[in-house]
């Protein structure tokens, strides 16, 4: 293949070299109108990105109510709708066109916390050099913004309405900077990645290198042509391998096709299957007399244990086991879940919580037939399941034991559609009394309200089992649990009664509690958690029902599904006690007894083996907070789901959630970046490592950004300039090393300055909360006064008439 001459005259000497080395020069015109091509496609592209950013309501970060402080000193409350990389002002909550007052480009910004004598909390965006940080249009193409009072050029201060709110801003601030950088790191790679095919599709066969590209152009600009010079191109018949203008639309079309998923199309889910028909015990089930064999295996082991000893490195006899595992049996608090979504979509606060305790309730009226035990599960043993909802929605529930000795489970439930999470962390403790023994779980759990930013902690019952030795065994359920809610100052203290020794047979299975705003009872509950729940409103002196398990109840409960056991890994807990639970079902003990000695042997073996190697166990599906201790005494470490994701729902672009190899998922509409982090809008529970210098530390990974792509080219060409670069970077953050050391005492102490900030916070609110209600009862007792004033006088003034009548008439 020949190329045409670089000029257009013909009298080039360059011209005439490349004619005579054939296909070894790119055409000029050939390379201008691929880059022309590719300059109109990149900036479409671009175009396109920046407004699906600005209407595309799925990646909102967060919007909410702000004050604003404008140029004459004055504040203005403004609607603030925080996208990736940029920040939209409007007038009122509508965000229509005609609200916009402005929008700020973060990408030219820094943020900054500022100090403030006023109540809140106050942050500063501001560009360093003193330039413009507004946009010079509007998201639907506005020239002029909504009429309020003048704002700053340069710089913008806001003031949240408090503490844990502001903080929650300048998190999503530096989220929304993140997600900015991370979108034009990728837009950068892609148009070189097109760019490159571009070229390589222009040419063909041809193969240029570097140093003959350089050598086109120098020779180009030495002929004195131009770049930009578009010369006849009708008259090249090379134009026509070009495609048009109608044809680049064509393909950026099919490409935003692309983008968007088809709803009909299932994603690859694990197969589950719906559970058997569920087995209830009653009241009179929870007792339990062994027989002669048994209770002579009973006092074998007593002998063994004395008053006061945990029993979780003690080997219990099958005859006790539940056919299931304890991580199977934590699932029996999720088949009401839909109760918590009534909870999420109520406005009240006070009947959330209300709602919550409810559905805590509901997860102990199943009882086993008889007293059984669920096994001990195994270290790495997991568990999963899901219920689905009458509305199309699924809760899935994954479980792992994550230690064995302390045995602690971790776990974790999602609906995301319901608008709810739950996690948590339990250590299950046994101890012994002599003639009874207690299951104590220690930890707690945390069911997040997604949409509201609400977290409840909440602490669960320990089991308490009698007659061990003497009288007819019994189990019971008994201590004090919480529910607290610290984002709005709701708790529940709930106590779980035990019978006595001698009668009080009424006070079987009975529960009696509080609901509290900060010190104040607003509500108490009493009655029995298997029978009927009274709620009794304390201003109104009105009762009612909270909970009651009835046959319609029973029918209502959410049906679960489960993995076929042939289809279940190895360490499932079905698949891993499938030869236990089989002979527990045939009542065939002895078999029971062999196939569990087996796994607690295996169990045994690994745990010498990584002690002969040195190896520690590393969890599958959680990890553990550094630092963050549960419980208690707070001694239990806190584990948390690796692929959590606590988005609230958008109903926009999610589909469903699905589960496959026990990774929770959403399927999309739009194929659009996720980035999965804590809750943006849930700031109750401080981070280990607080914000030292956030403006410091975003200008590093900024620059950091910057190299790495200033060094893509250099990288290709220089064989050993990534290890070089690699190396430098870990010398530089184990430089950094001494100054975290130096540090950890600061963060540390302002981490318990914002705890009793908090804290102030929250009393200073109950103490509004009770001077309202106290006004409110002055003033009923005011008005009560000025009542029996008036009474008395009309009754005096009566007396008085009646008085003087009855003189009159002695008189006459």
């Amino acid at each position: 293949m020949r190329l045409p001459s670089l000029s257009s005259d013909g009298g080039s000497d360059t011209g005439a070299q490349s004619k005579g080395e054939g296909g070894g020069r790119l055409d000029r015109k050939e390379s201008y109108k691929a880059q022309r091509r590719i300059y109109r496609k990149e900036k479409k592209r671009v175009e396109k990105e920046l407004l699906s950013t600005f209407k595309d309501e799925s990646i909102i970060v967060l919007a909410d109510w702000l004050k604003v402080r404008g140029s004459l000193k004055s504040w203005t409350k403004l609607w603030c709708v925080l996208k990736p990389g940029l920040l939209l002002l409007y007038r009122s909550q509508k965000a229509k066109s005609n609200h916009w007052i402005g929008t700020i480009i973060l990408s030219t910004c820094e943020l900054i916390e500022r100090p403030s004598k006023k109540d809140g909390f106050c942050f500063k965006l501001f560009h360093p050099m003193d330039q413009s940080i507004w946009a010079s249009k509007g998201p639907e193409g506005e020239n002029i913004g909504a009429v309020v009072q003048p704002l700053p050029t340069s710089h913008l201060i806001f003031r949240a309405p408090t503490n844990a709110a502001g903080k929650c801003w300048m998190d999503a601030l530096e989220l929304a900077l993140r997600c900015s950088s991370l979108l034009k790191r990728n837009l950068n790679r892609q148009s070189a990645a097109d760019h490159v095919d571009g070229v390589d599709s222009s040419l063909e066969s041809n193969r240029l290198n570097d140093s003959d590209v350089e050598r086109h152009f120098k020779a180009e600009f030495e002929d004195g042509g131009s770049v930009t010079d578009d010369g006849n191109d009708a008259d090249n018949p090379q134009n026509s391998q070009f495609p048009s203008d109608d044809e680049d639309e064509d393909n950026e079309a099919s490409e935003e096709n692309s983008v968007i998923e088809d709803p009909s199309t299932l994603p690859p889910a694990t197969n589950y299957t719906r559970d058997q028909d569920e087995v209830f015990g009653t009241t009179e089930n929870q007792t339990e007399e062994f027989s002669e064999e048994n209770k002579s295996i009973v006092w074998f082991l007593v002998k063994q244990v004395r008053p006061g000893m945990d029993l979780s490195r003690v080997v219990l006899p099958t005859f006790i086991l539940e056919p299931r595992s304890f991580l199977d049996k934590i699932s029996d608090y999720y088949y009401h879940a839909d109760i918590i979504s009534k909870a999420v979509q109520d406005n009240d606060p006070f009947v959330r919580m209300k709602t919550i305790v409810k559905w805590y309730l509901s997860g102990f009226y199943k009882k086993p037939k008889g007293l059984k035990k669920p096994y001990n599960p195994i270290l790495g043993e997991t568990f999963r399941c899901c219920w689905n909802h009458p509305n199309g929605s699924k809760t899935f529930y994954i479980a792992e034991q994550v230690s064995h000795h302390p045995p602690i489970s971790a776990f974790y439930t999602t609906n995301r559609q319901e608008g709810f999470t739950i996690s948590g962390t339990i250590l299950a403790k046994s101890k012994f009394y002599g003639n009874s023994t207690s299951a104590i779980l220690d930890g707690a759990a945390t069911l997040s309200l997604l949409p509201r930013g609400e977290d409840y902690v909440m602490t669960m019952p320990y089991a308490h089992c009698k007659g061990i030795l003497m009288g007819t065994m019994t189990m019971e359920l008994g201590g004090k649990v919480t529910i607290e809610c610290e984002k709005t100052g709701y708790s529940t203290e709930l106590e779980f009664k035990l019978r006595p020794f001698l009668g009080g047979g009424e006070l079987t299975n009975a529960v009696s509690g509080r609901l509290k705003l900060g010190k104040e009872t607003l509500a108490t509950i009493d009655g029995h958690w298997d029978e009927k729940v009274m709620f009794k409103d304390k201003k109104s002196g009105l009762s009612e029902v909270l909970w009651e398990v009835t046959p319609e109840v029973r029918g209502a409960r959410l049906p679960r599904f489960t993995v076929p056991i042939d289809e279940q890994t190895e360490w499932e807990s079905a698949y891993l006690w499938r030869h236990v639970s089989k002979a527990i079902v045939t009542e065939d003990q002895v078999g029971a007894t062999d196939e569990k000695t087996k796994l607690e042997e295996a169990q045994r073996a690994a745990l010498r083996e990584r002690e002969a190697t040195g190896s520690s166990w590393v969890t599958k599906l959680f990890e553990q907070e550094a630092g963050v201790y549960i419980g208690a005494d707070s001694t239990v470490p806190k584990y948390a789901y690796k692929n959590a994701d606590v988005r609230p729902w958008d109903p926009r672009n999610d589909l469903l959630q699905y589960e496959k190899n026990y990774v929770v998922c959403t399927k999309t509409r739009h194929k659009t970046p996720m980035i999965r982090t804590q809750s943006i809008v849930s700031v109750l529970e401080p981070a280990l490592t607080e914000r030292v210098s956030s403006m410091s530390r975003r200008r590093k990974t900024r620059e950091f950004e910057v190299s790495l792509h200033r060094s893509q080219d250099s990288d290709t060409s220089t064989p050993g300039a990534k290890e070089v670069k690699g190396r430098a970077l870990s010398k530089s953050s184990s430089s950094l090393l001494p100054l975290q050391d130096a540090l950890k005492p600061l963060i540390e102490e302002q981490r318990k300055i914002n705890e009793k900030i908090a804290k102030l916070n929250h009393s200073i609110e109950t103490c509004l909360y009770q001077q309202k209600e106290r006004d409110g009862n002055s003033n009923i007792n005011r008005d009560l006064v000025l009542l029996i004033i008036l009474v008395v006088m009309i009754q005096a003034m009566l007396n008085w008439v009646l008085a003087e009548r009855a003189n009159r008439g002695l008189g006459s």
